[in-house]
């Protein structure tokens, strides 16, 4: 390669980078003084329910209210909603879900699972309000 066409190269991958003057380096850099942003950790469009014992689970509603997605730290599961009035009982068959308000408790199998659970810093589903 002659030293023109060295120069030739060299200099068209510098004007291609200036055209990439918005593009902010510095959050690449990990030695900077800038600290990283943390994102939230509650889903999208969900309903965090914090309980006794430091547990916590959240709560996002489907079809207008026909059924729930359940997200725990270990697994996520759909619960269909039992009957047809305001009753808010929600059920996988193995798994309940009663939400009072702001307040929730979550039964899984025979045993009490989460109890005293109430909304976090998230809105109420809007089938719960």
């Amino acid at each position: 390669m002659t030293n023109a066409l060295k120069c030739l190269t060299c200099l068209t991958c510098i004007l291609l980078l200036t055209g990439c003057g918005d593009i902010n380096v510095r959050k690449y850099i990990p030695f900077t003084g800038d600290a990283p942003q943390e994102r939230s950790r509650t889903p999208a469009n969900a309903t965090e329910y914090q309980c006794s014992a430091g547990k916590r689970f959240y709560v996002r509603t489907l079809e207008g209210g026909a059924a729930v997605w359940l997200i725990l730290p270990e697994r996520e599961v759909r619960l269909n909603k039992l009957g047809a009035g305001a009753d808010m009982r929600y059920s996988n068959g193995i798994a309940v879900l009663e939400i009072n308000g702001d307040n929730a408790t979550l039964t899984d199998g025979a045993a009490a699972s989460f109890s005293g659970c109430k909304t976090g810093g998230s809105a109420a589903p809007a089938s719960a309000r």
